[in-house]
């Protein structure tokens, strides 16, 4: 029997239609297993708790995903690559021109913000039995982040040497990730407090270096930094 034909006037076909209510589904069963994970911890959750929270039953999520790894595959596919995408804004070598705190603002800023809206993204990346395809993920996304800061600090302070200003992107690097966890556990109207004292950390480290290279001059020190 020949394949109905279909009027390409006439709007999409119904495997269209149903294809784009899965990607919904999906879309909202991801959105569910990340308030989970939040709430419970990657371990502690489940399939019958992400299907409970999302408003379906459990064999309409098995529709979608096999297991509770698959899904937590899928969710840190999609978060990682939400993170490289703003880490790649962040450190972008056009903050160059901008002085110290202003530089500061424009990195930090939009990576606490995506921390701050995406709360499942540390619990995917750093908590225990998290599947081995996103803890490799988030190793290579790591890794690839800090040679970006290393280029970017190398370029800021180009009349330091390497060897130093790698050094130095390390610490910073190290520093960040500490400040990150007090800022992301502490109580969502402290936060912005927490920020500052971050940027006042590093910007206090920094300081000198940019001294040294000619950099620091370009503004006044912030208030919230000093």
């Amino acid at each position: 029997m020949p394949e109905p034909t279909q009027d390409p006037t006439s709007g999409p076909v119904r495997p269209r239609r149903r294809q784009a209510r899965g990607e919904r589904r999906i879309a909202q069963l991801l959105d569910a297993a990340a308030s989970v994970f939040c709430a419970n911890g990657y371990t502690a959750a489940s399939t019958n708790s992400i299907a409970r929270e999302a408003g379906v039953s459990p064999g309409t999520l098995y529709q979608f995903f096999p297991n509770k790894e698959a899904i937590a595959v899928e969710l840190g596919d999609q978060l990682l690559t939400r993170w490289r995408e703003t880490y790649g804004q962040a450190l972008t070598p056009t903050h160059l021109a901008l002085p110290l705190d202003r530089l500061l603002d424009a990195v930090i800023d939009p990576l606490i913000q995506f921390n701050r809206e995406n709360p499942a993204f540390a619990v995917l990346m750093h908590g225990p039995d998290i599947p081995g395809q996103v803890t490799q993920e988030h190793d290579a996304l790591h890794s690839s982040m800090l040679t970006r800061v290393e280029d970017i600090l190398g370029a800021y302070l180009a009349d330091v040497p390497k060897t130093d200003t790698d050094r130095v992107a390390q610490m910073l690097f190290t520093v960040f990730k500490a400040g990150l966890i007090l800022i992301m556990a502490a109580d969502p109207a402290e936060r912005d407090a927490y920020t500052t004292e971050l940027k006042r950390v590093l910007f206090r480290y920094l300081e000198p270096l940019a001294e040294g290279s000619g950099l620091a001059c370009r503004a006044d020190t912030p208030a919230s930094a000093r």
